[in-house]
């Protein structure tokens, strides 16, 4: 094993895949960027005035990767404005970085339409079904008719992101350098594994032992950061998980929307209940996922 090796196969390919990336990474967020200026508000809106609808608006308008939509869904739930089912229905639709990774690597169209419809509907599924047990023990799950609405502040707190002072030239350039960074470890990291450890070897440590990598994946989809995003996907792509396993991770990565209801629904234990339940709902979904062979079908 000789440092050309070395360098050939881990630095050189690293460099080299997250350079190609880039242009396409950025025309990526460049959409993305049109589409959060030009729809966002009204997006936000759309999910307050929903009702008992909320579920459905909120799988659907969840799976746009904007700038703190679910930041804002757990600022409105924290301001009594919409119902745990419609966050619980925001968090597993939204895609975060999942979106721009696949689009950006070169995935099939079919591909990226089938994975956001499957979010989509376990979101909507997910938070039907948890209005209507609330309602059923007579809970106020319609909280768009509480009198008590909070003024939600700083509901695009991405890291830094000002989206609204941001240009959307500046704003995309920004994401992309952001997210190159990480990328850029994350890719590192993962041909670091492959060239020590080999292929079969790092896909056993999700594989080898059943249920486990679901978990594993949930774990690593729970933390508030775009690069568990990034590290999910490109390890489905890499072939290392089951696609099972990445909606595992990717259906309870809900971004910073954790972070913000931990630091706006009080008290702190109902929020960290509503967190384990996001959990719940997304590994076991994966693993249902898997068992009905979900691999066949994308």
């Amino acid at each position: 094993m000789t440092f050309a090796l070395f360098a050939e196969e881990v630095l050189w390919h690293t460099a080299k895949e997250v350079l190609l990336l880039l242009p396409f990474l950025f025309l990526t967020y460049l959409f993305m960027e049109f589409l959060e200026h030009r729809a966002g508000d009204g997006m936000k809106r759309t999910i307050q005035r929903a009702g008992r609808f909320g579920p459905f608006f909120g799988s659907v308008l969840g799976i746009v990767p904007q700038c703190g939509f679910s930041a804002a869904a757990s600022g409105l739930y924290a301001g009594r404005v919409i119902s745990l089912g419609t966050l619980i229905a925001v968090f597993l639709s939204t895609s975060d970085e999942m979106l721009p990774i696949l689009v950006s690597s070169g995935a099939p169209a079919l591909l990226i339409v089938k994975l956001l419809a499957i979010k989509v509907l376990v979101g909507m599924a997910a938070g039907f079904i948890l209005d209507l047990v609330l309602r059923l023990l007579h809970k106020d799950v319609c909280r768009e008719h509480h009198e008590h609405h909070d003024h939600i502040h700083e509901l695009c707190e991405h890291e830094g992101c000002d989206c609204e002072a941001d240009g959307i030239l500046k704003s995309a350039l920004k994401h992309t350098l952001h997210i190159a960074f990480f990328m850029l470890l994350i890719v590192f990291l993962l041909n670091l594994g492959l060239f020590f450890l080999g292929h079969d070897t790092l896909s056993a440590l999700f594989t080898k032992i059943p249920v486990l990598g679901h978990l594993l994946a949930g774990v690593v989809g729970l933390i508030p950061n775009c690069a568990s995003s990034v590290l999910i996907t490109k390890l489905y792509l890499e072939g290392l998980i089951s696609a099972g396993c990445m909606m595992s991770g990717l259906l309870v990565g809900a971004g910073i929307g954790t972070l913000v209801l931990l630091r706006t629904y009080h008290p702190r234990r109902r929020a960290l209940g509503i967190i384990g339940l996001l959990y719940a709902i997304g590994t076991v979904s994966g693993m249902l996922l898997d068992l009905v062979g979900i691999g066949a079908i994308l």
